[in-house]
């Protein structure tokens, strides 16, 4: 729902974006405030901060938006793929701090695969402003690979670190846009024998060679820590 209400309103036109009783409690209030910066007519319910989300849509037209990047990247994400739509240069700001920072730079590597440059001032992992000028349009690249999710790959390429086996993941590659590839470095690091190609991970292990304990920061692979949780209990150190 999110980048949905993000996409409606560069149209034209009344929407009213609803779910079941569960979606009426996630929170979507940081966006709706992103777009109201950038001139979109979009309210959700005020008390709560959730929807219903109501969207009188009639394009945006740019602008600075400042918004909070401490609950999901997903607001940030649907602002950015909104942004060269938009009637004018574009400058998104957070204004504490960003969480899930590998999800926005998938967002942004996606992007630049269909014509589009985001120019970052800042650290990521800090308060980071994103620019996107008014002539960066999106453009058809002819063809694409829609990638496999690198998260759910996580567990076989585990399951080869651990038994020695040698699996080999595809849709996902040396070109992946998404930051849970990182995973299959760390079996790396703990012993595994890692080959990249631009859209599959090989991996394998000789059963000469035991898997050690690492010490890793998984704030950029967050989804694969816990894969990464079990692979530890087959490792020495």
């Amino acid at each position: 729902m999110r980048p949905l209400a993000a996409a409606l309103c560069m149209g034209k036109g009344k929407f009213v974006l609803d779910g079941v009783p569960r979606m009426r409690e996630r929170p979507i209030a940081d966006l709706i405030d992103g777009l109201q910066q950038l001139g979109a007519d979009v309210t959700c319910v005020a008390e709560t901060g959730c929807p219903p989300v109501t969207i009188n849509a009639n394009g945006l037209t740019g602008g600075t938006a400042s918004i909070s990047g401490k609950m999901s990247s997903q607001f940030l994400s649907s602002l950015l793929m909104a942004s060269p739509v938009v009637d004018g240069d574009v400058t998104l700001a957070i204004k504490d701090e960003l969480i899930s920072a590998p999800y926005v730079a998938l967002t942004i590597g996606l992007m630049k695969k269909f014509g589009v440059n985001v120019e970052i001032e800042g650290d990521m992992d800090g308060q980071p402003k994103f620019h996107i000028a008014a002539s960066e349009k999106y453009k058809s690249p002819g063809s694409i690979l829609v990638e496999g999710d690198a998260s759910s790959a996580s567990y076989f390429i585990a399951g080869a670190a651990i038994t020695g086996g040698t699996v080999t993941v595809r849709g996902c590659g040396s070109e992946s846009v998404q930051g849970d590839v990182a995973f299959a470095n760390v079996m790396e690091q703990m012993g595994a024998t890692v080959t990249w190609a631009p859209e599959s991970i090989t991996v394998t292990r000789d059963p000469s060679v035991k898997l050690k304990g690492v010490d890793v920061d998984c704030g950029k692979i967050p989804d694969a820590a816990m894969t990464l949780a079990v692979a530890a209990l087959f490792a020495e150190g």
